[in-house]
């Protein structure tokens, strides 16, 4: 309260008693007892408010961390398992691409077999020729 003192003989009073004493029966009184109620009153509830909107945001910002904590955790799974999936795909790839040069290079070999029968064929095809013509030819 108010931090003015009277001097009221050898002892000092605060103002406010001062103020009790004297305006007791005008009303006075009652009208600033009603404010520094008030006042209280007001100053209990801003101080309950606040408390109330400082556990709404911890809890908020808990939950939010929860949250992140959660989606990072899944994230991570997935994105592990993708490259998981894509590691398996890599082997697959090597090995398919590993098959495909096999049956290339036997498709050559077979090809070349072809080419040394159809050589071979036509070597012997032309030695008959030859081998006709000469027995045909007058000597």
């Amino acid at each position: 309260m108010a931090s003015v003192w009277l001097n009221k003989g050898s002892t000092f009073f605060p103002l406010f008693v001062c103020l009790f004493v004297c305006c007791a029966g005008c009303g006075f009184l009652d009208a600033v007892l009603a404010r520094v109620e008030t006042e209280k009153r007001t100053s209990l509830i801003k101080a309950w408010e606040e408390a109330e909107k400082s556990k709404a945001e911890n809890k908020a910002q808990k939950k939010l961390s929860a949250i992140e904590s959660w989606e990072n955790s899944k994230k991570a799974n997935i994105e592990a398992e993708l490259k998981k999936l894509e590691e398996q795909l890599e082997k697959k790839k090597a090995e398919y691409a590993e098959k495909m040069k096999n049956k290339i290079a036997e498709i050559h070999k077979q090809a070349e077999e072809m080419r040394a029968m159809t050589e071979a064929k036509r070597g012997e095809e032309l030695l008959k020729a030859e081998e006709i013509a000469a027995k045909y030819r007058p000597t």
